[in-house]
């Protein structure tokens, strides 16, 4: 990449929802950026503290149209569209060269025909998986400090992948993996629907997409990666989401099987994971288990694996906030490797607990 500038501009496309607003929050406070642009083409002249109060008297500025985006030379776009959306956006930027987050779900497979598979739909951009990175700096840091598009991974798999990928990479466990992971409402958008409607969330708790849910392909297709350098083969992953009866925040549980001869003990387990995540700087290795406050509101992973000499199974769990290291946090980290900034550069985020 060439040398990046010592302020970056920066567009956010798609920035009404919880995932644009959040990044509004964080970028505000990022030394190196000043925001050109934030989008909407449906409140396009109205200001953005309107759309969202809490930025009243912070972010005022009127909401424009995308296409008026490139005439303002950004330094870096983040696309925050629905996926099936966002790979129109893509294809309509590519020919300026600007370097993009895309927080959608609309390259983070490897391939259009996986994505056509587990989104009903054919991709409209074919070309965009080439050279598209993967967003998850534990695992992609070189990719992504070298791509012009980086695939912004979901809340789910980015929980569940970390807490995962070192026994599979180690080539230590066997399939099938299971996840039993849950979220916060707003992992499913600001749109209002009858499953995320407060009487039918208050005081109760369900799951869903139960032996389907799309997040599926990206946890294996990322796993699989993993397996490969050990020498194994894919494995399958039982990953079933439910829903709490809170705001945000995903606690992941991952169960794996250790292979017969993986000779697994808790100390061993805990070496293994110190290795692997010792020097991220997001990524905190636990004693207890961790919770959603722990997290909350910050770009933090809190991972605590466990060797349970009695089953001879290993349970890994993983708790992240779903609109930060889950989403816009991990994108700012993504953008500071994309841009030559320090990683942690406007992240440095305490957790906000109670």
């Amino acid at each position: 990449m060439p040398s990046s500038p010592s302020r970056a501009r920066i567009a956010i496309v798609g920035a009404t929802g919880y995932t644009g607003s959040e990044l509004v929050r964080l970028l505000i406070g990022h030394p190196r950026v000043d925001i050109v642009a934030i989008t909407s083409e449906s409140r396009a002249g109205v200001p953005f503290s309107d759309v969202h109060p809490a930025f009243g008297g912070l972010v005022d500025m009127p909401l424009k149209r995308m296409e008026d985006v490139p005439a303002l030379k950004p330094d870096l776009i983040f696309l925050a569209l629905p996926h099936t959306v966002s790979m129109d956006a893509v294809a309509r930027f590519r020919p300026e060269g600007i370097p993009i987050v895309d927080l959608s779900a609309d390259y983070r497979l490897s391939g259009p025909e996986p994505y056509a598979q587990w989104y009903g739909v054919e991709h409209r951009d074919p070309e965009g998986f080439k050279g598209a990175a993967y967003g998850l700096p534990e695992r992609h840091r070189k990719a992504i400090r070298s791509a012009k598009l980086v695939a912004n991974p979901g809340c789910y798999p980015t929980a569940t992948i970390l807490a995962l990928a070192p026994l599979v990479e180690a080539g230590l466990v066997e399939g099938p993996l299971v996840a039993d992971a849950k979220s916060g409402v707003t992992g499913a958008g600001v749109k209002p629907k009858p499953t995320t409607h407060y009487a039918n969330v208050a005081d109760n708790f369900r799951a869903y997409g139960v032996a389907g849910h799309r997040h599926t392909a990206e946890i294996e297709e990322q796993l699989a990666l993993a397996s490969k350098k050990a020498g194994g083969q894919p494995l399958h992953v039982q990953f079933t989401p439910h829903l709490l009866p809170v705001d945000r925040g995903i606690l992941s549980t991952v169960y794996a099987r250790p292979r017969a001869d993986a000779g697994l003990s808790a100390e061993s387990l805990e070496a293994l994971y110190r290795d692997a995540y010792g020097d991220e700087p997001f990524v905190r290795l636990r004693q207890q288990a961790p919770s959603l406050k722990d997290v909350r509101a910050s770009n933090h992973v809190d991972i605590m694996p466990v060797y349970d000499a009695r089953t001879g199974m290993v349970l890994v769990l993983s708790a992240i906030d779903n609109l930060v290291k889950g989403a816009a946090g991990q994108a700012v980290q993504n953008m500071n490797l994309m841009l030559d900034f320090p990683e942690t550069e406007g992240l440095r985020l305490v957790p906000l607990a109670p």
